[in-house]
């Protein structure tokens, strides 16, 4: 196949869940022989020119027209993937030229459920079971006709790319309100005994004090690939205060480290952590408090520490990796099949 990824930003210079996921799912594709390429909707800070990331051609943003080349024409692809922003676009072109269609789905806000509604979809790629399910429901009372073909897919985390030995702090990634940025300043105010690391993410206004407590270190973004070695080596246990999560991606990242995670009880973290996950509510100040005494006491870490390493190792993201590129190629298949 030949494919096309319609994304508005991509690592490494964006490293959000659902881009990382994105990756992992295109490299497979490209590990599997097939000709991958994303096209870029938005200029990307360090990124003047195309550029190849494990096999996967970028193509950055140069004007609006920047799609048609590989939607019509004699090299034209067999199969476009889109997510988030480009979504309504990617639905628009492919309706028009007739090119096979696969939406990621990493959330279920209302854009994303209207998007899926009107847009042609051969196949939709949802990242948790209670992600399709609330898809499955909106579906069946918006009354029109059958949801489209879809699969579940786990946003996969190979552990050999994370793992790494858990360092000493208590760490928040993404420091915008909604990721609980103004909770971790206040944990770090209440808890001056312990040290904490602040890391700046991709995207939204990053809530950092103009004075820095004496016990928070602040790095900046960090590609993928360093991961490992500047956040989850310096990291004792993960916090995710975020108000949504569609499923939790670095809590599994850390959990190949041995790291656990404190999260607020979202539908996605709940999924992805299970049992391993510590949770309490995000309004709990005092609830957080506790929960990271706990986790810092010989025993609380021992037995929370076990039980994260056991989960991420049980996770199958070859497997998952497999379907999906199992399902896009039937998706490829059925599209050259209409196109005979």
């Amino acid at each position: 196949m030949r494919i096309l990824a319609m994304a508005h930003a991509y690592p490494p210079a964006h490293n959000a869940g659902a881009e990382m996921t994105l990756h992992s799912m295109l490299r497979h594709l490209s590990e599997r022989g097939h000709d991958v390429h994303v096209l870029l909707s938005r200029p990307m800070a360090g990124h003047l020119v195309d550029y190849q990331f494990d096999d996967v051609h970028v193509h950055v943003y140069r004007h609006v027209g920047d799609p048609m080349p590989y939607i019509v024409g004699d090299s034209h692809v067999d199969v476009v993937i889109s997510h988030l922003e480009n979504t309504l676009r990617a639905a628009a072109l492919c309706d028009i030229y007739r090119v096979p269609l696969v939406h990621l789905i990493h959330n279920n806000h209302e854009f994303t459920k209207g998007a899926l509604r009107r847009g042609p979809c051969q196949l939709a790629v949802f990242n948790t079971e209670w992600m399709r399910e609330d898809f499955e429901e909106f579906w069946s009372h918006a009354g029109n006709g059958r949801m489209p073909r879809h699969v579940v897919i786990h946003p996969p985390v190979i552990g050999d790319h994370y793992r790494a030995t858990h360092g000493r702090k208590i760490t928040l990634i993404n420091l915008n309100e909604d990721k609980g940025g103004g909770l971790f300043w206040r944990l770090a105010e209440a808890m001056p005994e312990r040290q904490f690391l602040a890391v700046t993410g991709a995207y939204g206004v990053q809530v950092i004090p103009s004075t820095i407590p004496p016990n928070v270190t602040v790095q900046a973004h960090v590609p993928p690939r360093l991961m490992a070695s500047q956040v989850y080596a310096n990291t004792k246990i993960l916090l995710m205060p975020s108000i949504y999560e569609s499923y939790g991606r670095t809590a599994i990242e850390a959990a190949h480290c041995g790291i656990p995670t404190v999260a607020h009880p979202t539908a996605g973290l709940k999924e992805a952590l299970g049992k391993a996950g510590t949770f309490v509510h995000r309004s709990d100040l005092e609830g957080w408090v506790l929960a990271i005494k706990y986790l810092t006491s010989p025993r609380g870490f021992s037995t929370m520490s076990a039980q994260a390493k056991a989960h991420a190792e049980s996770l199958d993201p070859t497997g998952d990796l497999d379907r999906f590129a199992d399902a896009m190629e039937g998706v490829a298949r059925r599209g050259l099949a209409l196109a005979r």
